[in-house]
């Protein structure tokens, strides 16, 4: 039987190859479309994309975090709660199909309505995707889901590119998204078949209610919380300037992503085993919130520095304009890596009540600065500012009400576990600022400084060794921070390496 560090070890290993490789396509998919596309095309479907989430909540319900949670639930209630999400599935793909013609006529864009029908198919299989997934995560599988999803992104990815440059425009989007569900369904259903009742039975439903119920309610506030600047850019601003901002807010949350989801899909199957023991689930909180500040904050720091480098090199001059926006929301990625895995530990402390009013008040927070942002000031800059503050009051508010009321003790531990991982990052970034103003790659529009400094007209190649100068220097900064502070001994683990080696 392996310890809770080992499960937990693996499962970050296993999970971290595949998201890593997945990085890498992921970026060559989108650095591809990206050139071949324009900034409407991505704003038109950026749109749909964040309305179908918003379906795909009620179709979730609370359900996949619920099954995790609870140990009790025997073969014939997971059948019959899959019973109940392939009826929701239906209901609500239907429902989709026949509502895109109030989104186009809301958005006056014809375009959408098309788009929405056949983005329908992917809500059904994503409903019938939601229990076998739950399966996976509950029996700790982290492997065989990094690998299926490593395999599902390389194939389809390869056939989005080849149709965006046969001309299938916007759609070739859309490819991703629906036949990943698809694929992922049939890998799923095959490892864990499922029976459907045609008979409404409630057994399976009535054992995680009480868990799903706030559940799902966080998940609306949550969703609003985190789609509302794209919704209203969306209606009050152009598609194109949706676009450069949704371009911004995707490639900062693309290595966020593949950190935070190597991590949060491990936590809360770990975890939920010491619900009943609150001072030692904090523990294991702790050690993992010091090991995410020391990616997150320092790559916020890198990501900051080298926002001109990113957007022009991957997705060329035509997205110039996200640069800006690209380095306000990299601020928040330290904040929002840490904050990742706090759904996870309100659930394994069984108190997704707290997690729903946490939840509440991040929504009404994101809601009132989003609005001030694009409604007031009227400017995409703007609104990443106004995001970044809600995110700093959101973080305070989350941690407190976990620790105060959830895990019952107190926060300082918690705190105490940024300190390192802040100073380490503060040396990064002076290095990377004093290299960024040689190389002339420093953008000080960002914060209200005129800038001489023309990146969009830097040859690609140059950005390119840029980069790498920047890679080194971060890499090098933060390797002499670990030696020198002890957070870890590089020297000596290099040594037990050539060790091995030689014998």
């Amino acid at each position: 039987m392996k310890s809770l560090k080992q499960q937990f070890l693996s499962g970050v290993y296993y999970t971290a190859i595949a998201k890593y490789a997945g990085i890498i396509v992921q970026l060559v998919v989108a650095g591809v479309l990206g050139r071949v596309l324009s900034p409407d095309d991505f704003g038109t479907v950026a749109i749909i994309t964040v309305i179908i989430s918003f379906f795909s909540l009620f179709c979730n319900f609370g359900i996949s975090q619920a099954v995790i949670q609870n140990k009790e639930l025997s073969e014939t209630d997971m059948h019959s709660i899959f019973s109940f999400t392939v009826w929701m599935g239906f209901l609500l793909s239907l429902l989709f199909f026949f509502f895109s013609w109030i989104i186009a006529s809301f958005y006056n864009d014809s375009r959408l309505i098309l788009l929405c029908q056949l983005l329908s198919v992917q809500l059904l299989f994503n409903a019938l995707n939601i229990v076998p997934n739950s399966l996976f995560l509950k029996d700790k599988r982290f492997g065989f889901i990094a690998v299926r999803t490593l395999i599902v992104q390389v194939f389809t990815g390869a056939i989005a590119i080849v149709s965006a440059f046969y001309g299938a425009g916007m759609y070739s989007l859309l490819i991703n998204p629906i036949l990943s569900s698809i694929l992922i369904f049939s890998i799923n259903i095959y490892h864990y078949p499922q029976k459907f009742f045609f008979t409404f039975k409630i057994e399976g439903i009535k054992k995680i209610m009480s868990f799903s119920i706030y559940q799902f309610l966080f998940d609306i506030v949550n969703y609003f919380s985190n789609n509302l600047d794209k919704l209203l850019i969306g209606k009050f601003m152009k598609m194109e300037q949706l676009g450069i901002y949704d371009k911004s807010y995707r490639l900062m949350q693309m290595p966020l992503q593949n950190i935070t989801y190597v991590v949060s899909p491990v936590v809360h199957p770990l975890l939920s085993d010491f619900q009943n023991d609150k001072k030692l689930l904090a523990e294991k909180h702790e050690k993992i919130v010091r090991f995410l500040a020391f990616i997150g904050f320092p790559l916020g720091a890198f990501m900051f520095f080298c926002s001109n480098e990113m957007m022009l090199i991957i997705f060329g001059n035509q997205w110039v304009e996200s640069v800006p926006i690209l380095q306000i929301l990299s601020l928040s990625v330290g904040i929002q890596v840490v904050i990742s895995i706090s759904g996870s530990i309100f659930q394994s402390a069984n108190d997704p009540r707290h997690l729903f009013i946490c939840g509440l008040f991040s929504s009404a927070t994101n809601v009132l600065g989003i609005i001030f942002g694009v409604c007031v000031l009227k400017s995409l800059t703007a609104a990443a500012w106004c995001l970044f503050v809600t995110y700093i009051i959101n973080y305070i508010q989350c941690y407190w009400t976990m620790y105060a009321y959830s895990l019952k003790c107190s926060v300082v531990p918690f705190l105490k576990q940024h300190l390192s991982a802040l100073a380490c990052s503060a040396m990064i970034a002076l290095v990377l600022g004093v290299v960024s103003y040689f190389t002339g790659t420093l953008d000080l529009k960002v914060i209200g400084l005129d800038s001489d400094f023309d990146t969009a007209s830097i040859d690609t190649w140059k950005l390119i060794i840029y980069l790498l100068i920047k890679c080194v220097a971060a890499v090098l900064v933060m390797g002499i921070y670990l030696q020198i502070s002890g957070e870890f001994n590089i020297v000596r683990k290099v040594k037990e390496l050539f060790s091995k080696i030689l014998k």
